[in-house]
Formats: structure tokens, C-alpha cells, sequence
């Protein structure tokens, strides 16, 4: 073999591995890339499963609110035979909302009926005097208290998510798949605090 031939062979020689170094650094580039990319589908994933936890506390909030709610109107069912039109009120409720309006509707419609009902209560001296429902106003500044918190949880992990999928470069990932979620918006009047007399 001459030296030129030998020259030829070194030089593909370097070639070859030349290309074989490109070609490692591009599917490594191209594994980073892919892992990152189900990595933050997944993160994703996670922060949408946190907003459905935080909507069932919402749920659950609001569920309990109507039982109460039920149960005081039960309790002073005797007292106002003829406020039937806070009975079927109540009734309608109990369907349940699925999208974050329609529980905002709800929420602010059982606001309405429990201020009816402490206008109502006003006018029975003995009714607010009793023990039972004592214990239900209790009760119910209690829910207040949970479906609070549970609003404030709701809210912050959705703004978590919204924050996430708009951030360049998640959002190339987030794309048309992950789309920005409803905050729990209280009515402008129901922002200020709510006062239960009975």
C-alpha cells in the first residue's frame, strides 16, 4: 500500500466517524428533545388532573351547602306553609352543573334563596331561637368556610395550567390540545361579604 493509498483510506476513515459523531449528536439532540416534549405533555397532565381535584372539592362544597340548605328549609317548613316557591327552588338545585358557569350560577342562586330565607326567618322569633337550627347556621358558615377554600384551590391551580401552556417554548407543545381553562368568578355584587342573619 503507498503512502497516498494510505492517505485516502485515513481520510474516509475520518469521514466515517466524522459522520458517526453527527449522527450520534443528532439523536441524542432529537431524545432530548422528544423526552422534554412528554415531559411536559405529562406536567400537563398533572396540573389538569389538580384542577379536576379542586373542581370536585368545589362540588362537594356546593353539595353539601344544598343539603343544609334542604335541611333548614325542612326545619322551618312548619313555621312558612306558604313560602312553597323557596321549596321548589331548592329542588331545582339539586341538578347537577358540570361546566364552572353553571356551578357559578348555582352558587349565586343559593345565595339568593339563603338570603330569602333570612328574610323569611326574621319573622319567627321561636324558629331562631331553636337548637336544631342553631346548630344549622353553624353548619352552614362552616361550608361557607370549605367552599371558599375550595374556590381559592380551583382558582390557583387553573391559573397554574393557563400560566404553563401560554410559556414559550411549552406552548409549542400545549398547541391546540391543552386549551386555557375557567376561573370560578364570583358575581361583582356577591364580592363583597355576604351577611346571615337569622
Amino acid at each position: 500500500m503507498t503512502q497516498e493509498d494510505f492517505q485516502k483510506h485515513e481520510g474516509a476513515k475520518e469521514n466515517t466517524m466524522s459522520l458517526e459523531t453527527l449522527l450520534i449528536i443528532v439523536a441524542v439532540v432529537l431524545f432530548v428533545v422528544v423526552f422534554w416534549a412528554i415531559a411536559t405533555a405529562n406536567r400537563f397532565r398533572v396540573k389538569l388532573v389538580k384542577i379536576r381535584e379542586a373542581d370536585s372539592g368545589i362540588d362537594v362544597a356546593l353539595t353539601r351547602r344544598y343539603d343544609l340548605l334542604t335541611k333548614m328549609i325542612e326545619s322551618v317548613k312548619g313555621y312558612m306553609q306558604h313560602e312553597s316557591e323557596l321549596f321548589s327552588k331548592i329542588v331545582k338545585l339539586r341538578t347537577g352543573a358540570t361546566s364552572m358557569s353553571e356551578k357559578s350560577q348555582c352558587n349565586r342562586e343559593m345565595n339568593e334563596l339563603f338570603q330569602k330565607l333570612n328574610v323569611v326567618v326574621e319573622n319567627y322569633p321561636q324558629l331562631k331561637a331553636s337548637e336544631n337550627f342553631q346548630e344549622l347556621q353553624r353548619a352552614i358558615a362552616d361550608t361557607e368556610q370549605h367552599l371558599q377554600a375550595a374556590r381559592r384551590l380551583y382558582n390557583s391551580n387553573v391559573s397554574i395550567y393557563n400560566q404553563a401552556i401560554v410559556v414559550f417554548p411549552a406552548s409549542i407543545v400545549a398547541g391546540k390540545k391543552y386549551t386555557a381553562r375557567e376561573f370560578f368568578i364570583a358575581d361583582e355584587h356577591k364580592r363583597q361579604d355576604v351577611e346571615i342573619k337569622f
